[in-house]
């Protein structure tokens, strides 16, 4: 496994960022798998540091760390900020309305849970479990 620590501001989400193409690519996801992975870990780390971190006057770090199985890549985030499980979220509004009649936020987070194969949230001893899970194309052989 794969760990990085990183302060909760928002300087840290290009390491993310990268951190998780690094991980996609090395797992052999496609162009698109790792794009979809690449936004929902994005929109969730962007929710821990500006809503978690920043909104609640708090400080705190973000582990991001990797695991890889033979048939799925899993990405995690773990971080000290604010109760948030996504899971709690309402379906964004009529997502049939043009984008101006429709409410401003959770869109974000709705497409990010769903963009991935599985996700998982957690609140465990203090800490949010944020667990992004993708498949990894059968031909593909990684080394960790």
């Amino acid at each position: 496994m794969d760990a990085l620590t990183l302060p909760g501001t928002l300087d840290s989400l290009t390491t993310i960022r990268n951190y998780v193409r690094e991980m996609g690519e090395k797992a052999g996801l496609d162009r698109k798998a790792l794009y979809r992975l690449n936004l929902a870990v994005d929109e969730i780390a962007t929710n821990i540091v500006t809503h978690g971190y920043e909104d609640a006057g708090l400080e705190g770090d973000i582990v991001i760390s990797s695991h890889f199985q033979p048939s799925v890549l899993t990405i995690q985030l773990e971080d000290t900020s604010q109760e948030y499980n996504p899971y709690k979220l309402e379906k964004p509004g009529d997502l049939d309305k043009p984008i101006n009649e429709r409410p401003i936020g959770g869109l974000g987070v709705f497409l990010a849970v769903r963009g991935v194969d599985e996700f998982r949230y957690e609140h465990v001893n203090g800490r949010n479990l944020h667990t992004f899970m993708v498949k990894i194309p059968s031909s593909q052989t990684q080394s960790s």
